[in-house]
């Protein structure tokens, strides 16, 4: 290796020979740094032997040394290089050239797990940037929602500048914006061709714009978070601000998503508030003529404490005109939201969507059912059996939880449960083991010693078979149990 740098190239085990030669790890090229060069090309690995080596993390890189490796790595999102250089030393708030910090970067550039280590770090959540802008505006304004709770979380004091900016971005056609912004500081005719991707991301989406060359090879780009509207409703939220109903039902909607933040946001706000007005504006948007509007209504009822009986009897009424029509929404939210109340009396109504053709919706069936099933509902384990041997392996898992928390031991249940030891999927031989071991089945042992000595060391089916253990009344048994390890490979 004629250079460190090389060394860097050919990966760890090059960079321990070449420190070991002599070679020293502050050797610069160009006035690029090692630590640096390794850093912004995510070598966690390399950083940590260069920093045990004696690399400097405060010292600069590049031709004017302005540039820090822990602002690189924040830049590239590179979490475990930032954890090393933290770790080896790195100062969190230390300012490169112009009067960037690492947060600055990681902020603006939506990374939310370096933000959040960052901050664990000591970065200071209010030092505003060289422009200005303090990292909850910056956070507003690229439109991570992930940020912004990391900024909150650590101190970071809500404000109305950065409501001001959330609110600014709601609505607006953010790959329009990014197109015109690249045209204008490319000085193009605005004939270029525009690429757009949406890559769901941090609870939302990110919306990311190439600008193409003449050879169809991408020119400039830029990209801008959507998780605005989830922003404005958590800065309110923290301000003291309530917000008009169908102002938040509008940011719900106007996302479609329930999966995403701008929906998310918008249920626990409403859901926090706990009065009538908010249970009858619920109860209103059941009734609509609009799913999605519906589904909205239910996920609001499923977290309003207070309202049971109520909440209950428009569910129940909702479910019954769901199951007709077939769709995922709102089938999905009514099964969570009854789901969320765990009432015996919901059983039938939530058994009525076994057959649903959506998976998503038999899995939260599966896990509305783990409880609230009683003793000799025949009916409503028939239906859980025949989930229990879905084609879907999540299906399946939840199946075989409730199936194992039905409060009756019958050999329909037995059967059912063993049916399910010689599943593919881990997850679901531990439930059936763990339902067996409640109902101190013998065939349960064996299959959970099998899991603890050959299933992996971590993971969802261990926790499980270690829990089902606990049932074991036989002392010699469990004893074996609880000492059986995972076999070295």
């Amino acid at each position: 290796m004629s250079t460190l740098f090389d060394a860097i190239h050919e990966g760890d085990d090059a960079v321990v020979r070449a420190l070991r030669a002599g070679m020293s790890p502050e050797a610069d090229e160009g006035g690029e740094t090692p630590l640096y060069r390794a850093a912004v090309a995510d070598q966690a690995g390399i950083v940590r032997l260069l920093l045990a080596a004696g690399a400097d993390p405060a010292r600069g890189s590049g031709e004017e040394a302005g540039d820090l490796p822990l602002c690189g790595a924040a830049c590239g999102g590179h979490t475990e290089v930032v954890r090393a250089l933290l770790a080896g030393g790195a100062r969190a708030d230390q300012t490169e050239a112009f009067g960037f910090t690492a947060l600055d970067w990681a902020v603006r550039l939506g990374h939310v797990e370096t933000a959040r280590i960052l901050l664990e770090h000591g970065a200071d959540p209010a030092r505003p940037g060289p422009d200005g802008l303090v990292p909850l505006v910056a956070a507003a304004r690229r439109g991570s929602t992930g940020s912004v709770r990391a900024l909150l979380d650590r101190g970071a004091g809500a404000t109305e500048d950065a409501l001001r900016e959330a609110r600014r971005w709601i609505g607006v056609d953010i790959a329009e914006e990014l197109r015109r912004g690249l045209l204008a500081t490319g000085g193009d005719d605005g004939r270029a061709e525009a690429v757009v991707r949406r890559v769901r991301e941090d609870g939302g989406v990110t919306v990311v714009v190439d600008l193409l060359r003449p050879n169809g090879a991408p020119g400039s780009g830029n990209e801008q978070q959507t998780g605005h509207a989830a922003i404005a409703t958590l800065l309110e939220r923290a301000l003291g601000i309530r917000a008009p109903y169908e102002e938040l039902a509008g940011r719900a909607l106007r996302c479609g998503d329930p999966d995403l933040d701008d929906w998310t946001e918008t249920v626990r706000a409403l859901a926090e508030r706990g009065d009538e007005e908010t249970f009858a504006a619920a109860v209103a948007w059941c009734a609509s003529e609009e799913p999605l509007r519906r589904a909205l209504g239910a996920r609001v009822l499923g977290g309003l404490d207070g309202f049971t009986a109520g909440a209950v009897a428009v569910l129940r009424q909702l479910a019954g005109q769901t199951v007709r029509e077939g769709a995922r929404e709102p089938a999905l939210s009514v099964v969570i939201a009854l789901g969320q109340y765990g009432e015996p009396v919901t059983v039938p109504d939530l058994t009525a969507f076994a057959s649903h053709p959506d998976i998503e919706v038999r899995r939260a069936l599966g896990r509305s059912l783990t409880g609230p099933v009683p003793a000799g509902d025949a009916a409503a384990v028939r239906r859980l059996v025949a989930l229990s041997r879905d084609h879907d392996h999540g299906v399946r898992d939840w199946a075989t939880l409730a199936l194992a928390e039905v409060p009756e031991d019958t050999a329909v249940l037995r059967e059912a449960l063993a049916a399910r030891l010689e599943d593919d999927d881990p997850d679901v031989v531990a439930e059936a083991a763990r339902g067996l071991a409640i109902r101190q089945d013998p065939r349960a042992v064996e299959v959970l010693a099998w899991i603890l000595a050959e299933g992996g060391p971590e993971g969802t089916a261990r926790d499980t078979a270690l829990a089902a253990v606990e049932y074991i009344e036989d002392p010699r048994v469990r004893t074996r149990l609880e000492w059986t390890t995972p076999r070295c490979r």
